[in-house]
């Protein structure tokens, strides 16, 4: 483009500008918002200066200023690791009574059988802490810290199959599109860190042979808020984030000369058409920049001493375990990051249940418990909200065939068990009960938009109040729903 059709171009630009009038009350910002296909208040500059969240949040005094969610993909097993039920030792291999039942769906997998017999678990289970708390052998680390944690036995969810129930637990709803729970509290409460993301996502593998369940960056993503509220995936080798070195050669005044050229070049675009986008791009810009620092000082555990690997594991030498990712997430608690998210695959245990469950909580207890003490012990536990939870949990019925060793145990959406520590919420504490099969829950039920709500409200969000405008209605991250799990708060 020459001198002449740029000045052309921009003389348009300022046209319409004028003919919408960027102000906040006008009928500019209505006609804006309808041509962008996005809520004007985007553009906003009611937005708290230092954070980059909304003026006005949290809504009242916080427990929390962050939280680390451990998100074991594939949904574990309640009844392996924490909804012990001895009686179902003379109900082994047995039919599922059609009372327990009571007509409820099933997935494909297992719609074809013609038997469903009842699978008790092969391991033991025993008495944990002063609380006194029922945990599997398969978690002796977890065993440890019972009397830190709350254990809610009563989770339930709406999808019976992963992609929807995922999302689910991740959005607020099965349908692909909405922002995920963490990026709805980067847009609510910003971030105190001005050089790493608000939001951090870290991916492990499974510790199993069996194939792993897929996992799409929607379920990080934005949605339709602004897409700086986005997380931001940190990888294990390489560049932890995409194209954050520079190219060889390229010297560091060369860099920022380029990118305050860059940045020029978006500025006027951004006054001419007001598209909040354009401002994301330029702060995003920024943000890159000051990351080329930030994070690899952040992901080199030279400096960690060997007690920190005793604690969480060899495994954490290893980047990209479950145990170095949960090592991470203490680290990125450290620097306050605002939501840090850490999603470990291979819980799907259709079949092999025993061998595979067996070694997932091999790659993962010690971590979980060790990010738990760890905190503890560095005075961040007290204002940090630790979540473990899966999508949904597993049926007491087979799936395939049954013998004194091997089961398989298909989805299972009505009750699941979950585990929180930290900010705001009781130790040694266990919440729920279920019915003698695990099938039913029979007290203290907590729906997954209970979770949501509870989650916010700990870090000082009344989730009702934060919402957004898209495509003519206002969405919130509960929908219509959730309430406070008020007996799990102190």
């Amino acid at each position: 483009m020459n001198h002449y059709d740029f000045e052309y171009a921009k003389s348009i630009a300022m046209t319409r500008r004028r003919l919408f009038g960027l102000s906040s009350t006008g009928i500019g910002t209505a006609a804006l918002a309808s041509v962008l296909g996005v809520d004007a208040r985007a553009a906003s500059t009611d937005r708290n200066q230092k954070t980059g969240g909304m003026n006005g949040l949290p809504h009242f005094p916080a427990k929390a200023k962050r939280v680390i969610f451990l998100h074991q993909s594939g949904a574990p097993s309640q009844l392996d690791l924490f909804d012990y039920k001895p009686q179902l030792k003379k109900f082994h291999n047995s039919e599922l009574p059609d009372s327990i039942r009571n007509g409820q769906r099933i997935t494909g997998m297992t719609s074809g059988q013609t038997s469903f017999p009842v699978a008790s678990t092969i391991f033991k289970f025993a008495q944990h802490g002063k609380s006194g708390t029922w945990i599997s052998e398969l978690l002796p680390h977890t065993a440890k810290i019972v009397d830190e944690i709350t254990i809610i036995k009563s989770m339930h969810t709406e999808a019976i199959n992963h992609d929807p129930a995922i999302t689910f637990i991740q959005t607020g709803s099965q349908q692909p599109g909405r922002p995920s729970i963490g990026a709805w509290v980067s847009y609510g409460l910003g971030s105190e860190n001005q050089n790493l993301p608000g939001f951090v996502v870290l991916v492990s593998q499974s510790n199993t042979p069996a194939n792993d369940q897929p996992l799409f960056s929607r379920l990080w993503s934005s949605g339709f808020l602004p897409s700086n509220f986005q997380g931001v995936k940190f990888r294990s080798s390489g560049d932890p984030v995409l194209f954050l070195s520079d190219p060889p050669g390229m010297a560091k005044s060369t860099r920022r000369s380029m990118l305050d050229s860059v940045q020029k070049l978006n500025q006027m675009r951004l006054d001419a058409y007001g598209d909040p986008e354009i401002e994301t791009r330029i702060a995003q810009s920024e943000m890159a920049y000051r990351m080329q620092t930030s994070v690899p000082e952040l992901m080199d555990l030279s400096k960690e001493p060997a007690s920190t690997f005793e604690l969480y594991g060899d495994d954490a030498r290893k980047p990209g375990t479950y145990a170095a990712n949960c090592l991470l997430a203490r680290r990125l608690a450290e620097r306050d990051v605002r939501f840090i998210q850490i999603y470990h695959r291979g819980w799907d245990q259709h079949n092999n249940l025993p061998r595979d469950i067996a070694l997932q909580c091999k790659g993962t207890d010690q971590a979980s418990a060790g990010l738990v003490m760890d905190l503890k012990q560095r005075g961040l536990l007290d204002d940090t909200l630790v979540v473990w939870a899966g999508e949904f949990g597993r049926t007491v019925y087979s799936q395939g065939r049954l013998t004194e060793t091997n089961y398989g145990r298909d989805h299972h959406p009505r009750n699941f068990s979950i585990w929180m520590a930290g900010a705001g919420v009781k130790k040694g504490f266990t919440l729920g009960e279920t019915d003698d099969y695990s099938y039913n829950i029979t007290a203290d039920p907590a729906h997954v938009h209970d979770l949501q709500a509870t989650l916010l409200h700990l870090l000082g969000v009344d989730h009702k109040k934060v919402t957004y405008k898209f495509q003519g209605r206002y969405f919130r991250l509960t929908d219509v729903h959730g309430e406070l799990i008020q007996k799990i708060l102190v």
